[in-house]
This record gives C-alpha cells, structure tokens and sequence, in this order.
C-alpha cells in the first residue's frame, strides 16, 4: 500500500514539473495566458500529491495503535494521559 501512494506522489510531483517546464519553455511562445494558466494548474498539485501520500490506509499503522507490548502500551498511556479500559490497577474511584 505504502509503494502504491509513493509512486503516485511521484506521478503527480512529476506532471507538476513537466506543467512548468513546458508552460514556461514551449507554451508560453503562442500563449502567454495558456503557460500561466498551466503554472497555476501545477500549482494546485503539490497539496494534494502530499494528501494523498499522507493518507491512511486500511492496513497502515498509526502511532497510536496498541503495539501488542503491554508495558509499552501503559507507559504511552500514561504519558499521552489515556486511561485503558479495565486498567485500573490501584483501585479506588476512577478519574
């Protein structure tokens, strides 16, 4: 999944250079208006090539997911502050 998302940020931050370079280097000798009419198109490209480089995947781990340590997974709780269900280990009233 993660080779799928690389190779289409690169596809699209590649379309993004080839706009520029061809607006500015071939289109720009009939029409000016059509070269800055592309550079904005490219524009808009890099945004969402990195959206969809950065997006989630069904089986993309997140650094939030339980790692299967138990230990680790209570001292990161501890510190982001999380309570796990049935945790509770010193008795008395929950917080």
């Amino acid at each position: 999944m993660y080779a799928r998302r690389r190779h289409a940020y690169f596809a699209m931050m590649g379309t993004c250079l080839t706009l520029f370079v061809l607006a500015w280097g071939v289109v720009r000798i009939w029409s000016v208006p059509a070269a800055v009419g592309m550079c904005l198109f490219a524009m808009v490209i890099p945004p969402v090539a990195a959206m969809v480089a950065n997006r989630r995947g069904p089986d993309d781990r997140w650094w939030d997911d339980p790692s299967g340590d138990p230990k680790s997974d209570e001292w990161w709780d501890e510190l982001d502050g999380r309570k796990r269900h049935g945790d509770d280990h010193r008795g008395g009233t929950p917080q």
